[in-house]
This record gives structure tokens, sequence and C-alpha cells, in this order.
């Protein structure tokens, strides 16, 4: 059994969309795989992938290989549901932002 089967879910460790998940959707060589997210779900468009570029999660869900995006939609959201019901909701809380520091007294604003 190899780590990037058609179906396993990654994170893009490199590139522009790093840190991003992903299916895994066909497997072209032992270098290569192709990958989707959908785009409309997590941002990732279908490509060509490098496998040295992925980190394999342990989730895998059953698609055929090639699926279409829309049945990777809707398999993503039945899994979603799952995990959802299994995570607490203080773990899905996102950071509060930072309030942007004042300028120092008596100092106008550099201007260039």
């Amino acid at each position: 059994m190899t780590a990037m089967e058609i179906g396993r879910l990654c994170v893009k460790a490199f590139g522009r969309e790093s840190g991003k998940r992903c299916v895994v959707v066909d497997v072209l060589d032992k270098n290569f795989v192709l990958v989707t997210g959908p785009k409309e779900l997590t941002g990732v468009k279908r490509r060509r992938a490098n496998v040295r570029h992925l980190s394999p999660t342990e989730e895998k869900i059953e698609i055929k290989r090639g699926a279409s995006d829309e049945e990777i939609m809707k398999l993503l959201g039945k899994a979603k549901g799952k995990r959802r019901a299994k995570e607490p909701e203080a773990a899905a809380e996102k950071p509060k932002a930072r309030p942007k520091r004042k300028p120092a007294k008596g100092k106008a604003p550099a201007t260039a």
C-alpha cells in the first residue's frame, strides 16, 4: 500500500497553495498525482502535483479514479459533518487579531 492512493486527503506543503487541503484523484506515476481541492471548497485547482510536495493525512474518501469535483464536494460535505461532530467547538474558533499600534506621541507619521 502506498501513501498516495486515490481518495487520500493531503495537505499541500509547498507552492502557492501550501497549507491547503486536497484530494488525490489519480496516480500518474511514482512521482506525480492528480489532485483537486475542489477549488470552490479549499482553493486548490485540479492539477498535477509532485508527491514530495504533499503531506498525506490518515483520512481517505471512497472515490473512483478521475472523479469530478462535484462528486468530491458531495463526499467531503458528508465527511466534514462527521468530523465536526467529533471536534469540540472551541477548536474551531479563530484567534482574535491583535490591535494596531498607535503612533508615538510628538512624532509625525513618516511619509515617503
